[in-house]
């Protein structure tokens, strides 16, 4: 094993009542007078310059990911991470995942460690590969690690590679000694209950062990009369036995035909079902007692945070998935490709037992430097009719923080604008919507919504707000909202906070870099 340290939608915008998302020549802002900062910033000399990277495909092949995780590319070819299948051990996260592209066969699960979500170690072989001469598992599928006893079982997807088989999809198994290596377990599989009358999905297993009882729980995704459910199973601990226990959970909300990477937990007295809607968003739903009956699913984040599973340590509990990229770093249109950068978030349980996403503490800590804005003073008052305002405020690194309060007075939406192309029609925004009480990632200066999630917002009410950026992956939490975001090209460039037809305050700015 060598060991590598890797540095980790067309739609238009829902239109405020006073005019949000409109297109008209945008107009310098009102900014309060500036006065001097009182504490001290970082001298840093070694920023990366951008200058010379003008298209947004060669900035995004130079940035070095470190917390976003990116796998090592292979010759010419940039490989990405897709499912992921988290593990914890003795100090040591093992996030497994289903590697697109460069040396990986049929996406096979491929694994990476981290003790921190900051440095992660690549495993530059597959822990399972999808079989090279065809069969059941020509495809590797998601799945989950569990340990019994002195043993690790994987179990993963087997998806046929080709339509000449019975079952297009079966539960397949692996065993190890130790959490870095398996070896595939012939003949022993899950097919799809009778009583669910197809063959085709029936995907993504997550296991638990209960070691008193000596029996393994099994949930895997699947659909019943055209309905996406969850399903359970009971497993001997030495998997002599496999019983099925029925549906724990069948989707209620959209017209989702699968539910992806679903998994389990417990939270204080709460129990979770959280899984990725095909094609959608992170949902999650809550019961009273273990695998149901479960209350009507919420979502979580945006599109662009997706196949995220629970993992949990001394350090608290985590989703980890990955934040999904474009089919084309230069698309103004869609963030729509499949696998991207690894990419983690903590869980917080709110007092009302509902479930929101905030950043990790090690992530936060390890921006230490503080920068210079473009402004001498660390407040800014951004006042906008119908058309937008803009003031600069920061710099986009390739690796930051940034960190603030508003309160806003009118409708209008506000927010975050990132320059493109020098271009005001051009922007990339990170929007405040009160009117829709949205977040949302738009391009093309609000003509182009790419993502969104719900937010509460209140005029007159104080707000604090955290973003991070590595390389062209962003998340922005405020207040128990999150929203994952993908921003190419927009790495040397200043940062403006905009408004339309509002005034917000903002205050206590800052901007860290590492």
């Amino acid at each position: 094993m060598k060991k590598k340290w890797i540095g980790i939608l067309a739609v238009l915008c829902a239109l405020c009542l006073t005019g949000c998302g409109s297109k008209e020549t945008p107009q310098p802002a009102a900014t309060e007078a500036p006065k001097a900062q009182v504490d001290s910033f970082a001298e840093v000399t070694d920023d990366k310059d951008f200058s010379s990277l003008r298209t947004p495909g060669s900035q995004e092949a130079a940035y070095e990911y470190k917390m976003y995780f990116r796998p090592a590319i292979d010759g010419i070819n940039q490989p990405y991470v897709g499912d992921t299948m988290p593990y914890y051990e003795d100090g040591t996260y093992y996030i497994y995942y289903l590697k697109e592209g460069g040396d990986s066969y049929n996406h096979s699960i491929y694994l990476a460690t981290t003790q921190d979500f900051v440095t992660y170690t690549e495993y530059d072989n597959p822990i399972l590969e999808s079989s090279r001469s065809g069969g059941q598992d020509g495809w590797a599928g998601t799945g989950a690690v569990v340990k019994v006893k002195d043993e690790y079982l994987f179990f993963y997807t087997g998806h046929a590679s080709s339509e000449t088989y019975e079952y297009m999809e079966k539960i397949m198994l692996a065993k190890g000694t130790s959490p870095t290596q398996f070896e595939k377990v012939e003949g022993w599989e899950i097919t799809p209950p009778a009583e669910i009358g197809q063959k085709r999905d029936f995907r993504d297993p997550q296991a638990y062990y209960d070691a008193e009882k000596n029996t393994i729980t099994l949930t895997v995704t699947a659909s019943q009369g055209g309905i996406a459910r969850i399903l359970k199973y009971t497993l001997s601990g030495d998997l002599s036995s496999v019983t099925y226990d029925g549906v724990i959970f069948t989707n209620t909300v959209g017209n989702f035909w699968n539910l992806e990477c679903s998994d389990t937990f417990k939270l204080g007295e709460k129990y979770y079902l959280t899984y990725s809607a095909q094609d959608d968003t992170l949902w999650y739903a809550v019961s009273d007692t273990p695998y149901g009956p479960y209350g009507e699913a919420k979502r979580l984040d945006g599109k662009l945070f997706y196949a995220a599973k629970h993992v949990e340590s001394p350090e608290g509990s985590f989703m980890v998935g990955w934040a999904r990229r474009s089919e084309s770093p230069s698309s103004t249109s869609e963030v729509s490709g499949w696998a991207g950068n690894l990419a983690v978030q903590k869980i917080i349980q709110k007092e009302n037992g509902d479930l929101a996403l905030a950043p990790v503490d090690q992530i936060v800590n390890q921006f230490a430097k503080r920068r210079h804005l473009a402004v001498e003073e660390d407040k800014i008052n951004v006042q906008a009719g119908s058309r937008y305002g803009y003031t600069e405020a920061f710099t986009a690194y390739e690796s930051f923080l940034l960190k603030g309060k508003f309160t806003y007075t009118g409708k209008g939406c506000f927010g975050l604008a990132f320059d493109y192309n020098g271009q005001a029609g051009k922007y990339k925004l990170i929007t405040l919507d009160p009117t829709a009480q949205k977040l949302q990632l738009q391009f093309n200066e609000g003509g182009t919504l790419i993502t969104e999630t719900d937010v509460q917002l209140e005029a007159g009410k104080e707000y604090a707000f955290t973003y991070i950026q590595e390389g062209s992956v962003g998340m922005f939490w405020l207040d128990g909202a999150s929203l994952t975001v993908r921003l190419y090209g927009v790495s040397g460039k200043p940062i403006r906070l905009y408004a339309e037809s509002n005034t917000v305050a903002f205050t206590d700015l800052r901007e860290y870099t590492r």
